[in-house]
This record gives C-alpha cells, structure tokens and sequence, in this order.
C-alpha cells in the first residue's frame, strides 16, 4: 500500500514536469529557471494532493528537505530576476 502511494506521488510529480516542458515548448518561453520554479510549483500541489490523512511515512517527512532546498532555489531565482530589473547604479556591486 505504501509503495503504491509513493509511486502515484512520482508518477503525479513526473506528469507534472513533462507537463510543464510541453507547454513552455508550445509557448517558445523554454527557460531552466521558468521550468524550475514550474516544477516546484507542481511538486508542492502534489505533495498537498496526495498527503496521508493519519499517519506521515518517513519518505514523506525526508521530502521536507527537497521542498525547503527548492524554496532556497526560489529564492535565488527571484533575487537574480529582481537584481536584473534594476538599473546597475542600484546594485552596488
């Protein structure tokens, strides 16, 4: 039962970002931080979908830290694209 759910969640996940590629290609905007911050998207509304009601595996507890370093790559992304915007005598580097 457990491999089951954890193989619906990959499967869910794995649509998700084949998805997303499909769509940016047909849209002409293939970008890695746009499919990035796509697919973290995608995971997040699986990860919610398919959450256990009563009991949390252990697989599902180590996925935490997947999420967390996806939002530290969020993060970066919306940085290095406000940084970007900003005429360089704001940037004081």
């Amino acid at each position: 039962m457990a491999t089951h759910r954890r193989m619906r969640f990959v499967h869910g996940t794995v649509a998700w970002m084949l998805g997303t590629v499909l769509v940016l290609a047909v849209l002409g905007s293939v970008s890695l931080e746009l499919f990035f911050v796509c697919s973290l998207i995608g995971l997040l509304i699986v990860t919610e979908l398919t959450a256990p009601i009563n009991v949390t595996p252990a697989w599902r507890k180590r996925l935490r830290w997947v999420i967390g370093l996806g939002l530290v790559g969020f993060a970066v992304v919306v940085v290095r694209r406000i940084l970007a915007i900003l005429p360089p005598e704001v940037v004081p580097w």
